[in-house]
């Protein structure tokens, strides 16, 4: 069976076929001998009797009225409409009288109905009332007003069959999730009690014990972090590049931004949805992709890095921070001399061709922080970014700003930053009274 909400639909059509079949032999009876050919109706309602009840099986489901049967039996009703006109005589055409089939008919027009939607339904009553019209010869208000009744009655009928195939599909879906959710959470329940725990287990006595244990220690962290993302429902670390696969419509950045939440990465977000265009989402994350591709070549296998969202009314604001040993002052000039463009064309290069800025603030020895800054407006560029500079001292005296061109940081050189949402052990790098090294990216509006 297809669907259960509609097999009280089939067989109610198919006690609909017997019963107006026995009217039809009825009046064919009471009429017979007002009939001009009376041997040749009653072959065809003989016709009409054999293939009622030889086909009743078919009416009983979906997947048994085929299209193929669906056009035979609407054959068969309209050519009892036609061949009313020759075994009738006009007379009893012209007051009204019935036609061969009756009401048996509309059975036929209802299968289409129920099978197909309204769309077929549609199509079956037309050629119905054709027929009608045509046996008629003149069209009466009677005709008129029985074709208008099974055209508007059978569409009618289609529709409700359609929302009622809709609601089942949903209500499907619904207990599809609900389920899954349910044994999620079971799931989740017997994992928590044994897996996680023996990874963050392994992960503490690994970090303690040092050496070789450590690294176990920290794949035991990253193994922890992906289960618990999998069994929350969250998207998975490996999925890596989300971006190269968007659809169209807004996405959350959030969501993009998940796989990269790992033991050493923590990732701080808004708790509703951050959305933005698939192009700007696709380009941003690229962006923090690339920060942390920086932080795991140049800071090291113990750096920590952080990710924080923020999601502003006219911008949204990514900040990475990392704890690794911080950019040392004229590396980054030195680095675009060598030709190495990784900040550049990674991570800049990204945020100017969205009209954003991109800052890069380091401090030698502390750590470094990038903030990518992307407006919800349109916006034009206003001509190349700015270099790299030292940040004023305010124990210091100010120093001549230089003049070279822009400055940018190749991507195996660049200890890219990571934000991070959550204190970490030492002084505050923002806080901290020391020459810093800042990037700023100029804005283009589009």
């Amino acid at each position: 069976m297809r669907m259960s909400v509609e097999q009280p639909l089939w067989r109610a059509l198919v006690a609909y076929r017997v019963l107006t079949l026995g009217y039809a032999l009825s009046l064919y009876v009471y009429a017979y001998h007002d009939l001009l050919h009376p041997l040749g109706a009653g072959a065809y309602m003989l016709v009409l009797a054999v293939w009622t009840l030889s086909t009743l099986g078919r009416v009983m489901s979906a997947e048994r009225c085929t299209k193929r049967f669906l056009t035979i039996d609407l054959t068969v009703a309209i050519t009892g409409i036609l061949l009313t006109a020759v075994v009738d005589t006009q007379a009893r055409i012209d007051s009204g009288s019935f036609t061969l089939p009756s009401i048996w008919t509309a059975g036929s027009v209802l299968a289409f109905a129920v099978k197909g939607g309204w769309r077929w339904a549609a199509v079956a009553s037309t050629l119905v009332a054709a027929a009608d019209l045509i046996e008629r010869g003149t069209p009466s208000r009677d005709t008129l007003h029985n074709v208008v009744l099974i055209w508007v009655a059978s569409i009618a009928i289609g529709y409700v069959v359609e929302v009622a195939r809709a609601s089942e599909r949903t209500l499907a879906r619904a207990l599809q999730i609900e389920a899954a959710t349910r044994e999620r959470e079971r799931l989740a329940r017997d994992i928590h009690d044994g897996v996680l725990q023996v990874l963050a287990m392994v992960q503490r006595r690994g970090n303690q014990a040092g050496g070789e244990a450590a690294e176990l220690g920290r794949m035991a962290g990253e193994q922890e972090a992906a289960l618990r993302t999998l069994i929350t429902g969250g998207p998975l670390p490996e999925a890596r590049g989300a971006g190269d696969a968007l659809t169209s419509g807004p996405h959350d950045l959030t969501t993009l931004l998940t796989p990269y939440a790992s033991a050493s990465v923590t990732l701080s977000a808004p708790g509703t949805p951050v959305l933005l265009a698939p192009d700007a989402a696709a380009e941003l994350t690229a962006a923090v992709g690339a920060a942390l591709d920086n932080v795991r070549k140049h800071a090291g296998d113990g750096a920590h890095a952080w990710i924080l969202v923020e999601d502003e009314p006219d911008a949204v604001l990514v900040s990475v921070r990392d704890d690794g040993p911080g950019i040392s002052e004229g590396r980054l000039a030195a680095a675009e001399d060598e030709g190495r463009l990784g900040v550049a064309q990674s991570i800049r290069g990204r945020l100017r061709d969205l009209g954003g800025t991109a800052v890069v603030e380091s401090v030698p020895g502390q750590g470094t922080e990038v903030e990518l800054r992307l407006p919800r407006g349109p916006s034009k560029n206003t001509g190349p970014a700015p270099a790299f500079e030292p940040a004023a001292d305010p124990d210091r005296a100010p120093v001549p700003e230089p003049g070279p061109p822009p400055v940018s940081e190749p991507e195996d050189t660049d200890p890219a930053p990571v934000s991070d949402p959550a204190p970490v052990s030492g002084p505050d790098p923002v806080s901290r009274p020391v020459p810093v090294l800042s990037e700023t990216e100029g804005s283009r509006t589009a």
